[in-house]
């Protein structure tokens, strides 16, 4: 037996601290046992029994994990560091099967025995195997757990045919993530509607009428007679009405049970769930009970947002600290296959009730609130579920919405005055206190106070103040305020691409590649997109993923840049453009010069301004003249100097070695070598260059995406630098001897961000997030890394075309093509 030194078995006191036993390494215990450390961490030895054999995860992510968009080690919640920090023991893979309340102990299924003063029991539910014949063989599974996710899996591999029973939430997502999987899918739903428990019959048809457009077939009114079998193992599956469907592999997901059977046998008192109170206690005043498994004030709750409501009123009592449960109002906001989804209150309606109801079939997007007596008390939301939080805190305060009835059903920027159709206004008009995140509890103040305390990302919100961090239906506004808050200062590699999907920029990367998707609408219709044609976020970052991924094959989309990239010209706040013609290291000469004067003059330009970047900036100019304004620069061999693109901008450069009695290299004609090399190559941001022909760094190499400061034994390559608003120094990443490894080493770097940069995030937040270190094994570790990644971005340069109004030069392309053969004597073909 297992036990304190102290211990009295009998009275069932410890020592020093209590002891404290968990039932249950799901996301209620663990979470109850979070709340209890951050109020009081000395209070408990604490020892938490698993029936699975592995740490605690995120279950609500398991979807996720069947479609191959996450690992089982990005949805851990508490690895086993966490564990070790807070000395929890964790018996994992050995449940309890039986409690022994007049000796306070615990014996699991190995015989492993703890005492304890106090018991928690978080047993969550049990999935609901329909009582029809077959149900029993092999091939049919649930889905609660990773262990359900790995029979899938295996199923899944043969491909053939999957037979999915129930059309709620975890049927749906299980009949995802199989179709992605290469599975044909049939779903069986006995009701008529699906979701009918979330949604309204309007939503559920819309559901249908989606999932059935991706590829699965949907039945409704479907009744299960028998699971047919051959061989031991599931074949097929027979309908009422006489219907057979063949199935490799059966998913039953009809429903869960409160998992009350060891309470029941401890003699605790149960009905439908382990009966609690407010402060959820069971008939034992010793033992407790949280989650999925309790019955409290005659309900059990399925949703996170509850359960965690559960778990700080758990805590409050184990610390001695007055509080209470008295139970939930509950909205569901969901993400369906990809498809936003949300519901609350009673939106079946009533005699006295109203319904105002908005739908947009282009736009894929479906709005009913249902109103009575001046105040809101139901919603369904299918498409766009931006105002959910709203909706839900309006239902939740009864507040009187007369004055705004007009408005209602537009959200709450139009409700409140706003005419913007920026999403982030919505976002910008909600009370402090509107709830964000319902699965834990957090308000839009306290993810604002979050953000100004310094986190920058999403992923950093997420584990400061957890707001994201569960089922991610929220993202969207958490995203929204890190822009609201931070603006440019936000790190956007951290975010989801945009509102059309839920995917992150570094999944769809992956996913484009592993799939093979080769066009924009390809990419939208096997990601589920939930826009028909996206949007100005995920429009530009798609086009550069796929230019990047296929050099050569894919077809720049010119309408999915922005305009300034489309122009060649930064747009002015006039509606006029600037015009800046690239200037090679800085450098000019007296015809370049008069071309310029010649523009200015011919297009009436009212300013000329010398640039941070060493060139000329022409503004002025209107949109209608800026074809004639590129072909009278190139006719003087002027090409574009990109000052609006995400690619390219400056290679900026000191005098050196030539004039400065100082310099230590040809600063300046190494700074034109590499202009040639890198210009017109697209990034997932602005990349500037610079190269100081000494340590005193007057082309303020130190603060570039990729500096060169050359001293007396070669040049110390710098990455990583910003002089914007936030104020990056680069970081050394080698030293080199010649030129010609300055060149390869930056093509490698450039390459190298290309390929896993984020679109929109510049090199300093690139390598704050992946690591310096990270950056150097990526190019030397592997002897052949740095040549390959320089070949591969050779590669991609050769085949680097503008727009007419700025193509490139016959000089520049074949000065560019002699670099190239200089640093690599091979033919131009994509490295193997």
């Amino acid at each position: 037996m297992n036990a304190p030194a102290s211990f009295d078995a009998q009275s069932g006191s410890g020592g020093e601290r209590e002891r404290l036993i968990v039932i249950g390494n799901g996301m209620a215990g663990c979470r109850a046992i979070e709340e209890v450390l951050e109020r009081d961490p000395e209070r408990y030895d604490i020892v938490i029994f698993g029936a699975e054999p592995r740490v605690n995860y995120n279950r609500i992510m398991l979807s996720p994990v069947l479609a191959g968009e996450k690992t089982f080690d990005e949805i851990v919640i508490n690895g086993q560091d966490w564990y070790d920090k807070n000395t929890i023991t964790l018996v994992s893979g050995d449940p309890v099967q039986k409690i022994d309340r007049d000796r306070k102990m615990v014996v699991s299924v190995s015989g492993h025995t703890e005492y304890y003063d106090r018991l928690l029991i978080a047993t969550g539910s049990d999935p609901f195997i329909i009582p029809v014949p077959g149900n029993d063989l092999s091939g049919v599974v649930t889905f609660r757990d990773l262990d359900d996710v790995d029979k899938m899996l295996a199923a899944a591999e043969g491909g053939g045919n999957a037979v999915v029973i129930g059309g709620g939430l975890l049927g749906l997502e299980a009949a995802h993530g199989l179709s992605l999987r290469g599975m044909n899918v049939t779903v069986l739903h006995l009701m008529p509607t699906l979701m009918e428990r979330q949604l309204d019959e309007a939503a559920g048809w819309l559901l249908k009428e989606e999932l059935e457009r991706r590829g699965q077939t949907i039945r409704i009114g479907a009744d299960t007679q028998a699971i047919l079998g051959k061989d031991g193992h599931v074949s097929g599956v027979q309908l009422k009405d006489g219907t057979e469907i063949e199935a490799d592999i059966v998913v039953m997901a009809v429903g869960i049970r409160p998992s009350t059977g060891l309470a029941s046998s401890a003699g605790l008192d149960t009905e439908r769930g382990i009966m609690v109170d407010d402060h959820m206690v069971t008939s034992d005043p010793a033992i407790m009970a949280v989650g999925e498994c309790v019955q409290h004030r005659g309900a059990c709750y399925g949703l996170v947002a509850p359960l965690w409501d559960m778990c700080r009123a758990l805590a409050d009592h184990l610390t001695d600290q007055p509080s209470g449960y008295e139970g939930s109002v509950t909205s569901t906001k969901l993400k369906v296959s990809g498809i936003d989804l949300f519901s609350a209150g009673d939106f079946s309606g009533s005699d006295g009730s109203e319904d105002i109801v908005m739908r947009d079939a282009s736009r894929g997007i479906y709005k009913r609130v249902v109103v009575q007596d001046n105040k809101l008390i139901g919603a369904v939301l299918y498409g766009d579920t931006a105002d959910g939080n709203w909706y839900f805190d309006l239902l939740k305060k009864g507040e009187d919405i007369s004055d705004i009835r007009e408005a209602l059903i537009f959200g709450q920027a139009f409700a409140s005055g706003s005419t913007s159709l920026d999403p982030n206004s919505a976002v910008a008009a909600m009370s402090d206190d509107t709830e964000i995140c319902g699965c834990n509890g957090v308000s839009k103040a306290k993810v604002v106070g979050t953000i100004l305390g310094g986190a920058t990302s999403l992923d950093a919100v997420r584990s400061s103040c957890k707001a994201s961090a569960s089922c991610g239906s929220c993202t969207g506004i958490v995203e929204s305020l890190l822009v609201l808050t931070l603006g440019d200062d936000v790190e956007e590699g951290a975010k989801t691409m945009c509102k059309c999907t839920g995917f992150g920029h570094g999944d769809v990367r992956k996913l484009i590649v592993e799939k093979g998707l080769r066009e924009i609408p390809q990419v939208m219709q096997e990601l589920h997109w939930t826009t028909p044609e996206g949007c100005s976020s995920c429009r530009p970052a798609l086009n550069y993923y796929l230019l990047c991924a296929y050099p050569g094959d894919y077809i720049d989309d010119q309408q999915s840049r922005f305009v300034n990239e489309r122009m060649h010209a930064n747009i002015q706040k006039d509606g006029t453009y600037s015009v800046v013609p690239r200037m090679w290291g800085g450098l000019t000469n007296p015809k370049e010069l008069r071309a310029i004067a010649d523009v200015v003059e011919k297009y009436d330009a009212p300013m000329v301004k010398v640039t941070g970047g060493q060139r000329l900036d022409i503004f002025g100019i209107k949109k209608d003249d800026l074809p004639a304004v590129w072909a009278d620069l190139n006719a003087a061999g002027m090409v574009s100097g990109h000052a609006y693109g995400k690619s390219l901008r400056t290679v900026k450069t000191c005098v050196g070695s030539e004039w400065c009695r100082f310099g230590t290299q040809d600063s300046t004609g190494l700074g034109v070598k590499l202009e040639h090399m890198t210009w017109g190559s697209w990034m997932p941001h602005k990349f500037k260059i610079a190269v100081s022909g000494c340590p005193r760094n007057c082309a303020e190499a130190t603060i570039k995406d990729f500096g060169i400061i050359c001293v007396d034994s070669g040049y110390e390559l710098q990455v990583g630098g910003n002089g914007g608003m936030k104020l990056r120094g680069t970081d050394l990443l080698c030293k080199v001897e010649t030129e010609q490894q300055v060149m390869e080493h930056c093509a490698a770097f450039v390459q190298l961000y290309r390929e896993e940069a984020y679109y929109l995030e510049r090199t300093a937040p690139w390598i704050e997030r992946v690591g310096l270190e990270y950056v150097q094994s990526k190019l030397f570790d592997d002897p052949d890394a740095l040549g390959e990644y320089a070949q591969r971005f050779y590669y991609s340069q050769s085949f680097c075309q503008d727009d007419p109004w700025a193509k490139r030069a016959d000089r520049e392309r074949a000065d560019l093509h002699s670099h190239i053969a200089e640093l690599r004597p091979l033919a131009l073909e994509p490295a193997q």
